[in-house]
């Protein structure tokens, strides 16, 4: 039997959602082959939580606990934090340097998908499409008719390093932008605005699976709101249709853009790229590399579409990083 860390939690806005994904993730773990441990992590506290809720502290120096007088550590860790400090590369760094395996991303694609601005700029070069973007940086000057001079309107205004939609607006008139621009600073020092794709949104999840790099059946997601916020992505106000609405054409199409970016960035573990088709072009907007793992979040739907069990496909991410 392996002994296997859950890590869940985090630092971020969307510490709840990463617990609800870990708990599913201890639910569908398979019993035969692994003892699971729900490890929060937190800025306050990094402790195991048993059954009956008790917690234990995690020793930080080797990634131990201590149980009853018995010390456990852990084979393998399953990185379910969206967000800073399990998304961002953190995590993925300690974990490397204790040499735990672990079933995210390396540390330096886990920072470099975790920033936007980034990710699209190191994409870009290889034919990958998407949005028109200009850049802010907190205390920078704000020249709202050069932003939109630039990007059009109507606008998208997001933190450049952050999750689940959190701090994003769609912006309609000149006005409305500085204020946008608050909101999403206090996510993140960093904010990136863009122009209006105006199409069918998509998210394509591709993982490793059985060795073989998996695009999963791609998911149309069709907001009540006005874009694909908070409130639509977790609490009911969309429509998440799997298998997409779209030609065989395009799904060949998006996949390959998909599966593209996943091997240029050299990615491990789960990916879930979201992409916007414009003119029969697939527009990317972000990569998600610890995406949602609740029964109903996207990767999941994806999978059972796939005729691939929530066991499984926690087992196979399992499996890979032990391998590594």
């Amino acid at each position: 039997m392996k002994n296997i860390a859950i890590i869940m939690g985090g630092y971020s806005s969307e510490y709840k959602i990463s617990l609800i994904s870990g708990n599913v993730v201890y639910q569908f773990l398979d019993k035969n082959q692994f003892t699971g441990y729900r490890i929060h992590i937190f800025k306050e506290k990094w402790v195991y939580v048993d059954d009956n809720d008790a917690e234990f502290p995690i020793d930080k120096n080797d990634f131990s606990v201590t149980v009853d007088g018995n010390k456990i550590t852990f084979d393998c860790v399953f990185n379910a934090i969206h967000g800073t400090p399990g998304e961002d590369g953190l995590m993925q760094a300690y974990f490397e340097l204790l040499q735990i395996p672990q079933t995210s991303c390396d540390y330096y694609q886990a920072a470099l998908t975790f920033n936007k601005r980034d990710l699209l700029s190191v994409l870009k070069p290889y034919g990958i499409k998407t949005a028109i973007s200009y850049y802010l940086n907190k205390g920078e000057h704000i020249n709202t008719e050069e932003i939109i001079s630039k990007v059009g309107l109507p606008c998208f205004v997001k933190p450049n390093k952050s999750g689940s939609s959190f701090g994003i607006s769609k912006v309609k008139t000149a006005e409305e932008l500085p204020i946008a621009i608050e909101v999403a600073y206090k996510e993140d020092n960093e904010i990136i605005i863009e122009s209006f794709l105006d199409g069918t949104e998509v998210s394509v999840g591709v993982i490793n699976y059985k060795e073989k790099i998996t695009v999963l059946p791609i998911t149309e997601i069709v907001s009540e709101n006005d874009f694909f916020d908070y409130e639509a992505k977790y609490q009911g106000k969309s429509q998440e249709i799997t298998p997409a609405r779209i030609s065989d054409e395009m799904t060949a199409k998006v996949s390959a853009v998909a599966k593209r970016a996943y091997e240029v960035l050299k990615m491990k573990g789960f990916s879930r790229s979201e992409f916007i088709i414009v003119d029969g072009e697939p527009h990317m907007l972000e990569m998600n590399t610890i995406p949602g793992l609740t029964t109903e979040s996207l990767i999941p739907q994806q999978a059972r579409a796939a005729g691939i069990s929530l066991t499984d496909l926690f087992t196979n991410a399992i499996d890979l990083a032990l391998e590594k």
